[in-house]
């Protein structure tokens, strides 16, 4: 009989019910089976959320809290609906603009983690510089089709750096692609330490800057982080 149980449990692809039901407890052949349904649910609903995190890149930021003193936002956004993924509802994107080691890449992952966690949405992150080799190496093997699908299924795409590295023309070419794919259908955060006057020494063409701007502000929040680098307070060469 156990065998059996198990062979249809598997057939189901009821894992947890074929390793466990035989410890589960209970007063009735109803609670028994709502127990089964139950952890088995629990089970699945916690390999996706790990599969997710795991597929979404996100920094390693346990242990981090962000400190929102220094930190200005628009009147059209709040801190509760950038931690609870508000935005990404609206189809709206983020501009984290500020200096080197001010908090924007914890706040973007902070975001990033919270809606998988809370809504389990698909989420990448990728360093600008990390994303453009993708796209120029899919691209040289004749498979960035694969890449933009995936960056399609995305509900929220997290470009970290932009401006720390100048980008080659058929780079800045797919990264435009990329924002292209994105406009209106999902959310993306950028974070800079450059003002949109300067993104050209970025993508090297004034046209394509203007386009890149264009698409990507159009539903934006600016977020600007008007502080201190916490690198530089934490050093030990200033302690």
């Amino acid at each position: 009989m156990r065998s059996l149980i198990e062979e249809h449990a598997k057939r189901l692809k009821l894992s947890w019910i074929r390793e466990n039901y035989h410890a589960v407890e209970a007063e009735t052949h109803e609670e028994f089976l709502l127990c089964l349904f139950e952890r088995e649910i629990q089970q699945r609903e916690e390999r996706k959320l790990n599969l997710l995190l795991s597929q979404s890149c996100l920094p390693d930021i346990s242990g981090k809290q962000l400190e929102w003193h220094g930190i200005h936002m628009n009147g059209n956004i709040t801190k509760e609906e950038i931690l609870q993924g508000r935005f990404i509802e609206r189809k709206e994107n983020l501009i984290l603009y500020g200096g080197v080691g001010v908090g924007k890449t914890l706040m973007a992952a902070l975001a990033g983690w919270n809606c998988i966690q809370k809504s389990q949405k698909r989420v990448r992150f990728y360093t600008v510089a990390q994303l453009v080799n993708s796209l120029l190496e899919v691209n040289e093997k004749g498979t960035l089709g694969r890449l933009f699908k995936q960056i399609e299924s995305l509900d929220l795409l997290i470009l970290d750096e932009l401006g720390y590295v100048p980008l080659h023309k058929q780079g800045a070419e797919l990264l435009f692609q990329v924002i292209n794919l994105c406009y209106e259908k999902r959310s993306v955060i950028i974070t800079t330490n450059l003002q949109f006057g300067q993104w050209n020494h970025v993508f090297g063409d004034p046209i394509l800057t203007e386009a890149f701007i264009d698409r990507l502000i159009h539903y934006s929040h600016l977020i600007v982080f008007n502080r201190d680098s916490f690198r530089h307070k934490d050093s030990l060469m200033n302690r």
